[in-house]
């Protein structure tokens, strides 16, 4: 008979559960999956994808059983017809890439799969590892491939007209957008570099690169598009214009507002048909919403008033206190979740878990070369973790972060509260209330 087998299976981005299997993994994937259907007692088609530590956890399809192994992670992707059947799913969502998910994340974590705006045209995707050079109009394709030709025959490059060099601009431009409009140097170098090296007949042999000019180029038809964009409204452009710049800073390169790494929707426009009076009546409705606790309704203005609250944040960058006081909904876990999952597009708890497991054995090592009297509370520390490793995942996690906190010279009682003390206050506080 074959060795117990147990896998955690993903069924949406607020629920995972364990799925057992007594006899060892089944003989087909079919298999694998009507054992799902019926021990998570589903009632709509899907395909499995299973984590491939090969490929930095990334989810795979699920094609042979020989794929899975023990106490690994699998997930449920709903087929396009049995969407409507999934109630985390009604929502119209944008799937962006995303990093790796976690490697085991309990069957109570709150990550969503909320992205606010996503049905708009601001809504943008992650930097790609390679930039896709798009396809030019039709009369530039020709011109492109008549130059390659020339340049693979002897060596010759492309003289470019005014009309095919304004083509290929305005095409990238509009590329780039899709994932930013404030670039670095380095994120047009890859734009460049991607051109020269799809079109070689465009490359520069007067430039050190070979794509300098191209980049030069980039920058200035970029900073003009921008401009375009400022007299159209585009919020993300508007909130660094001069007017809106603080005092002592009214320069154009001073204070410039823009997304930080992994920050993909910044600076999002309103929703179709509202406006500042709209969503801040909306505001203030969530004040008393959130005292009824009904969080299916405080789940929907929350995102409703997305951009309105990023607004506020970017342009009036207020104290934390302040926030809390007019966004009192914003500071529940399962709000910080979906937050983080609108303006990123990657899953906050599940990503901070992953990134905990894939080190857990390089903080063991640091752990352990510690000395002194931070190393002596390490020391107990340690024994837990060899004895959690084979036995609980919560708890290895647990003592990882405690350990981490000790190795900081950090209070591990400031980040962990045991339950029975949280119930020891709750009572306390009620008392006083009565």
């Amino acid at each position: 008979m074959s060795a117990f087998k147990v896998l955690r299976v993903i069924l949406d981005a607020e629920n995972s559960q364990r799925l057992l299997f007594e006899d060892g993994f089944p003989g087909s994937v079919d298999e694998v999956i009507q054992e799902v259907k019926r021990q998570c007692n589903l009632n709509y088609t899907f395909r499995l994808q299973f984590m491939d530590e090969h490929f930095d956890n990334a989810f795979i399809n699920l094609t042979r059983v020989e794929e899975l192994s023990d106490k690994g992670t699998i997930k449920v992707i709903p087929t396009v017809n049995a969407q409507c059947d999934v109630p985390s799913l009604c929502h119209s969502v944008v799937q962006l890439p995303l990093s790796p998910p976690s490697l085991s994340v309990s069957s109570g974590s709150i990550d969503t799969d909320i992205l606010s705006s996503s049905n708009l045209p601001s809504s943008r995707a992650r930097w790609p590892v390679n930039f896709p050079v798009p396809q030019f109009s039709y009369d530039s394709e020709l011109k492109l491939q008549n130059g390659n030709a020339a340049y693979k025959e002897d060596g010759t490059t492309l003289i470019l007209d005014l009309k095919l060099k304004s083509n290929i601009l305005e095409t990238l431009v509009q590329e780039i957008i899709k994932y930013k409009l404030y670039c670095s140097g380095k994120e047009l170098n890859a734009v460049a570099k991607a051109l020269v090296s799809k079109h070689p007949c465009l490359y520069e042999k007067g430039s050190f690169t070979g794509y300098g000019g191209w980049k030069v180029s980039l920058v200035n038809k970029l900073a003009m598009y921008r401009t375009r964009l400022r007299k159209l409204g585009c919020t993300e452009v508007t909130i660094n214009s001069l007017k809106n710049k603080p005092e002592g800073k009214t320069t154009p390169a001073a204070s410039i507002k823009k997304p930080r790494r992994s920050e993909v929707n910044y600076c999002p426009p309103h929703p179709i048909g509202e406006s500042d009076t709209s969503l801040e009546r909306l505001r203030v409705e969530l004040l008393d919403d959130v005292t009824r606790t009904n969080r299916e309704i405080v789940k929907r203005k929350m995102e409703e008033t997305f951009s309105y609250r990023r607004q506020e944040v970017i342009t009036k960058e207020p104290m934390v206190q302040d926030f809390k006081t007019r966004w009192p909904a914003f500071f529940h876990m399962c709000e910080i979740n979906a937050e983080f999952k609108r303006i990123t597009t990657m899953l906050l708890q599940s990503r901070f878990l992953s990134q905990l497991d894939i080190h857990t054995d390089k903080m063991i090592k640091l752990f352990k070369k510690r000395g002194g009297v931070i190393g002596t509370k390490l020391k107990h520390i340690l024994e837990n973790i060899e004895k959690a490793r084979t036995e609980n995942t919560e708890v290895l996690r647990k003592l990882i972060l405690e350990g981490l906190c000790i190795y900081l010279q950090e209070d591990p009682a400031h980040l962990f509260r045991e339950y029975e003390e949280l119930l020891e206050d709750c009572n306390r506080e009620m008392k006083q209330t009565l």
